[in-house]
């Protein structure tokens, strides 16, 4: 078999940090994954999106119920988690402006809740409350109300209840959030021939088709699944005319996995990472997207037959093989290349649609002085219970505040890395300007809320607290975080 490129720890955090470079090429390979006896990796149905839920009239009223059941996937039957029986869950659309409410049913039989990734909403009371427990049998009413200048996109909805997350996202509860661009007069749009949801999850799975406990290794590097979903599909086909333009919003929901997207010859523009926009629209030809981060990129197709891929990153090692062996010694990222789609290109060739139109300029914090300048420091160890996973020596505490903030304060937050591996920075509710992403100070805006911090290294990043409340920032290797690599910030 013919050796596949590995996305290094600096070039991910280039690539995901700042914006696009082409990956390196080589071959496709075959894609390994659990016992051939439970699933065939060579699915090669037509792609398939979840349902999807609009605001109506300025509201969006959902109801989502997470349960463990039967789910098909590639042609079988398993048993795994979901929301509405849904593998991923619904795709939720607003606008800015809207009210999104959610009943959320717990049918599992444990604690959970649910948070909006990345949305810039209220954290307190009914909001994007990770402290709320439902527990089973019972229900929440959540309810966001989205400002007028949200930032259009896709985000996307999981639980948050410490201690539980990596295993229900990993279980299956997962879904898209998509705020649409604003509806005013000039705004910029961008005229497509279709728009395509793509939720890529990992998940591992036995012999009878039920989910499998991770290793206590896998958990101390951060889980990656032995077979990788796209929409709750393998390796599912899409169809297209040469020439059409797609608007592709990716959504990485894996508890661990980073994803070094090459999309081969098709011709790329990247609009969006995270929260964007991108001013104008990079080109390119393959990104990095750590846990949490999404892309919104248009696409103009390319005749012929494209597998679109991601190849492996290297994020680093665990610390168990050198704290005296322990648990088998130290674990590694050693993922193959996995082929995530096929794209089918053919037919009569459709014309050339117009140039794609300059995007609303982002908000630019670099001229704001900061009002306090902080350090956190990832920290990895091994203790008398096993390995630790904090912040400056601390592991998560709900009723300890970390952070103190003057609300409408402007802050500069660096994020070292004293570990042996990357960790992906993931803060709620307020999102983050990377002023430097480890390589030399950023000369555009970039706006994120998950920024990958490699090893040994570190970020800087400007935030403006513009909301007041109550919630966390945490590494987004969700096993790191459900072991204590979280802290809380209050803004009042």
């Amino acid at each position: 078999m013919t050796q596949q490129p590995r996305v290094t720890r600096r070039r991910a955090l280039r690539i995901g940090g700042v914006g696009l470079v082409a990956a390196g090429a080589g071959a496709a390979g075959w894609w390994r994954f659990g016992p051939e006896s439970v699933l065939d990796a060579r699915s090669g149905a037509a792609a398939v999106e979840p349902p999807v839920l609009r605001s109506e009239s300025g509201v969006l009223a959902v109801r989502l119920e997470a349960a463990r059941g039967d789910r098909q996937v590639a042609g079988r039957s398993v048993t795994a988690l979901g929301y509405n029986d849904g593998l991923p869950g619904p795709t939720l659309r607003v606008r800015p402006g809207d009210t999104l409410r959610i009943e959320l049913v717990n049918g599992l039989d444990e604690p959970t809740n649910l948070h909006v990734h990345g949305l810039h909403v209220s954290p307190e009371g009914n909001g994007d409350n990770v402290f709320v427990a439902v527990q089973p049998g019972e229900s929440f009413d959540y309810e966001h109300r989205l400002p007028d200048d949200h930032p259009p996109g896709v985000f996307w909805y999981h639980p948050h209840h410490h201690g539980n997350v990596a295993d229900q996202v990993f279980g299956g509860l997962y879904g898209a959030i998509v705020v649409e661009d604003p509806e005013t007069p000039g705004a910029a749009t961008v005229e497509v021939a279709r728009e395509r949801v793509l939720v890529v999850s990992d998940i591992s799975l036995d012999e009878s088709g039920a989910l499998k406990d991770p290793s206590m290794p896998d958990k101390m590097m951060g889980r990656e699944g032995e077979l990788v979903l796209v929409n709750g599909q393998v390796a599912p086909v899409l169809e297209a005319r040469p020439g059409e333009r797609e608007r592709w919003r990716v959504v990485n929901a894996c508890v661990s996995r980073y994803l070094a997207l090459d999309l081969g010859a098709q011709q790329v523009d990247l609009v969006a990472r995270d929260l964007g926009p991108l001013e104008p629209p990079a080109a390119g030809g393959a990104l990095v997207l750590a846990p949490g981060n999404r892309a919104d990129i248009v696409l103009t197709t390319v005749s012929g037959t494209t597998t679109v891929r991601a190849d492996p990153v290297d994020r680093g090692e665990s610390e168990m093989g050198g704290m005296g062996g322990m648990m088998g010694g130290g674990a590694s990222s050693s993922s193959g290349a996995v082929d995530l789609l096929r794209l089918e290109v053919a037919g009569t060739e459709v014309p050339a649609g117009a140039p794609l139109p300059a995007r609303r300029a982002a908000r630019d914090l670099r001229g704001r002085e900061p009002a306090r300048r902080r350090e956190l420091v990832f920290q990895t160890g091994m203790g008398m219970g096993g390995m630790s996973f904090t912040f400056g020596g601390q592991e998560f505490d709900p009723d300890r505040t970390d952070q103190e903030v003057e609300v409408g304060a402007v802050e500069d937050w660096t994020i070292r890395n004293d570990s042996s591996m990357d960790h992906p920075f993931h803060l709620h509710v307020w999102p983050m300007q990377v002023l430097d992403a480890g390589e030399g100070l950023v000369d555009a805006p970039v706006w994120r809320d998950v920024v990958n911090v490699p090893a040994r290294g570190a970020v800087t990043v400007r935030v403006a607290f513009d909301q007041p409340g109550r919630t966390v920032y945490h590494c987004h290797i969700l096993d790191h975080e459900d072991d204590g690599m979280m802290g809380v910030v209050r803004v009042g």
